[in-house]
């Protein structure tokens, strides 16, 4: 009895485990639902995706021509969209996409070609051949940034997470009122702007700056943006009290990226002739073919060449001031042009007496060669003053956040 008692258990036992691992077995498996890809306006999963670069060679005809069109026509696809998309702009490097159909006919339903980091154009062949410009969506980002400087202006930026391309938009702002060779470790700046984003995550420059100052050799320098005209793309820049910063001349002959290796002087031993005689320029080492820009605006009174000054050009910017640039490797302007200021006149060179390349920068002022670092120059049209108060109101909340938020950061 005892022994069927156990072998009744046992098998209970057995049909009890079989019975779990059947039930194991069948549980139903839950499938993750494939992620929805929207891209350039289409749900990329109902389409074979394919993303190309434009060969050398490639045209939108010979693009079309390796696809299955259906019942299109390359010839006439083409036509439909030349007007909206002009075709030879398609460029050697730039990215296209083509979607087409999922099944074994593969048959082209749009092609999409990105002309730029933000612009994109999509011709649809889906229901009627039409073509159109698109752009990604841009988020614009406002931030403000206070440091001292340490190496370059473009370092110091990179070490603060700024995309050194904004010391060219500071290097414009302050062109008239800083020498950027001269900025040295410990100078400090402040400056509250606005960045690019496409799809909030790719970065594409600096849309505008609102506020900004520069501490060099113990001086403070505001900048505020204001359009006296708001009804024109014109921006000036002033400091706090509404002085603009543009004066007649710019600081320099180049942008950026240079450094003084001569000085006006009275007696200073020449390199080239080895003796010691008047040096009535300054001299501005760069690298060669480095664009050179007249300092203010005027009219070109002389350019060519002689064996000292070697490729040269002189601008006439009033009935008081002239300035010439010396040693060009190639002259851009001919005599009797208007140029405006920062205009590039020509490149950087060594031609003539010169050991190595720079410019040779001199300056006049009523017929006498003076020494451009020290002369007192003039400011351009001050603003008018019935914009003052606008301008007051403008600036102050901006001053304000700027001091405040370099306060914090300069505070030790």
């Amino acid at each position: 009895m005892k022994r069927l008692s156990s072998l009744l258990l046992l098998l209970i036992l057995a049909l009890s485990c079989n019975e779990k691992k059947a039930k194991k077995e069948v549980a139903p498996t839950i499938e993750k639902p494939t992620p929805v890809v929207i891209e350039f306006g289409f749900n990329l999963n109902e389409f074979d995706v394919v993303r190309d670069t434009i060969q050398s060679g490639d045209t939108f005809g010979s693009i079309l021509s390796s696809q299955n069109l259906g019942n299109n026509k390359e010839y006439d696809i083409t036509q439909k969209v030349k007007d909206s998309f002009n075709l030879r702009n398609i460029r050697i490097g730039k990215e296209y996409t083509l979607l087409r159909s999922k099944d074994t006919a593969k048959i082209l339903k749009a092609f999409i070609y990105k002309a730029d980091i933000a612009h994109y154009y999509v011709v649809d062949l889906r229901d009627s051949t039409r073509a159109y410009k698109k752009q990604l969506p841009i988020t614009i980002k406002r931030r403000t940034i206070a440091t001292e400087i340490n190496g370059s202006l473009s370092a110091t930026l990179d070490e603060a997470g700024v995309q050194p391309a904004m010391a060219q938009n500071l290097a414009d702002i302050y062109a008239y009122s800083v020498d950027f060779f001269k900025i040295q470790k410990g100078d400090r700046f402040a400056v509250t702007f606005n960045e690019k984003y496409i799809n909030d995550t790719i970065y594409a420059g600096v849309e505008s700056l609102e506020a900004s100052f520069f501490i060099h050799k113990g001086k403070k320098i505001y900048a505020f943006p204001f359009k006296q005209d708001t009804t024109s793309r014109r921006v000036d820049y002033y400091d706090e009290e509404g002085k603009v910063l543009k004066n007649m001349f710019l600081k320099a002959p180049l942008k950026f990226g240079y450094r003084i290796s001569s000085r006006f002087s009275k007696n200073r031993f020449h390199p080239v002739q080895k003796t010691f005689k008047a040096h009535k320029g300054t001299d501005y080492a760069a690298n060669h073919g480095t664009p050179i820009v007249t300092t203010a605006s005027g009219v070109v009174e002389r350019t060519g060449y002689t064996a000292g000054n070697g490729n040269y050009v002189k601008v006439k910017h009033s009935s008081t001031y002239s300035t010439q640039y010396l040693h060009m490797s190639k002259i851009l302007v001919r005599r009797g042009q208007r140029v405006g200021q920062g205009e590039v006149i020509g490149k950087v060179g060594s031609t003539g007496l010169a050991t190595g390349p720079h410019v040779c920068y001199r300056f006049w002022k009523n017929g006498v060669q003076v020494d451009p670092l020290v002369q007192k120059l003039p400011n351009s049209e001050p603003m008018n003053a019935k914009f003052k108060p606008r301008f007051m109101q403008e600036m102050t909340p901006l001053k304000k956040e700027l001091d405040s938020i370099a306060a914090l950061k300069f505070k030790n």
